[in-house]
């Protein structure tokens, strides 16, 4: 469930926080680090904990515009520089978020509102993204 109170936070560009998630996965716990499975669990719940909220700040400042299944979402940025524009969610299996745009070889300017309508979604992500 979406966090309310990221609703208000400026909606972070996708490039501000790579390092910081490079960052959180080489402090993941390794089971051979751990003298018992118990104290492993325990740093992994609490790696767990902390990604999680992490990974949710990845959409602040914004909502689900559109549901596509398989954890696929277009996210409606409400707040900060990128407000109005429209945003591929597909960190289910990619681990991304990347703007929904009309011209992906011309430096992908995310999407309006406006341009989006009556658009798919799929057919604004960059040539050879998604689809099989």
């Amino acid at each position: 469930m979406k966090r309310r109170d990221l609703l208000s936070v400026p909606f972070p560009h996708p490039d501000t926080y790579e390092d910081a998630d490079d960052e959180f996965y080489r402090r993941l716990p390794r089971a051979e680090d751990y003298a018992d499975e118990d104290a492993f669990s325990e740093s992994m719940n609490s790696w767990n904990t902390a990604y999680w909220d992490f990974d949710e700040r990845k959409t602040a400042g914004s909502f689900v515009a559109k549901e596509h299944g398989c954890g696929f979402t277009t996210l409606l940025v409400i707040t900060g520089p990128f407000a109005g524009t429209l945003w591929w969610d597909g960190r289910a299996t990619s681990g991304v978020i990347i703007p929904l745009s009309l011209d992906h070889a011309g430096g992908a300017r995310p999407v309006t509102f406006g341009e989006w309508l009556g658009r798919d979604s799929w057919d604004l992500l960059p040539p050879g993204w998604g689809r099989a």
